[in-house]
């Protein structure tokens, strides 16, 4: 029984430090929902744009495993270059590089 009141706990844990990140964004996202591309090495990966910032953007692919930490991120606004930041299932968090 212990180990399941652990999990539950860092669940919460972890929403939290997710409800705090948002709540520490520098710049507004705006809610995009439109196809785009992850370029790089001569290959292209389609992707959603789910959302966008002046710093970095929230995009979802059918396989996280393809993507690398450094890419281009093709919209129909622009091409930025990008890291990897963060990955949660299908969704992947990107910095735009200044």
């Amino acid at each position: 029984m212990p180990s399941r009141g652990g999990c539950h706990r860092r669940h919460e844990t972890e929403k939290k430090t997710d409800d705090r990140v948002d709540d520490n964004r520098r710049f507004p996202r705006r809610e995009i929902g439109e196809p785009a591309h992850v370029s790089f090495n001569g290959v292209s990966l389609g992707c959603l744009l789910v959302n966008i910032s002046e710093e970095g953007a929230a995009i979802e692919v059918d396989n996280t495993a393809y993507v690398p930490e450094r890419f281009r991120l093709v919209t129909s606004g622009g091409v930025r270059d990008c890291r990897l930041v963060w990955i949660k299932q299908n969704r992947i968090g990107v910095a735009f590089d200044h």
